[in-house]
């Protein structure tokens, strides 16, 4: 499946996107499971944008960066 926002261009690659996805999930899972206070609520953010930005294939930091692991 392949979520796309016309307003964002793609600059992630498919493996890129997966690991996202996939350290989405274990951030989460680690944040309900392992952690409490703080350190849960980073895990929290940081699973929701791995698996925002794995599932719509932009990442603002490598549009500020110039970066793209997306092949041309």
């Amino acid at each position: 499946m392949n979520i796309t926002c016309p307003l964002l261009k793609q600059n992630e690659g498919t493996t890129d996107r997966i690991i996202r996805v996939v350290v989405g999930f274990v951030a989460l899972f680690a944040g309900s499971v392992w952690f409490n206070g703080t350190m849960q609520t980073v895990l929290y953010v940081v699973g929701v944008t791995a698996l925002i930005t794995g599932a719509v294939g932009f990442c603002g930091l490598y549009t500020l960066l110039d970066l793209s692991t997306k092949r041309k």
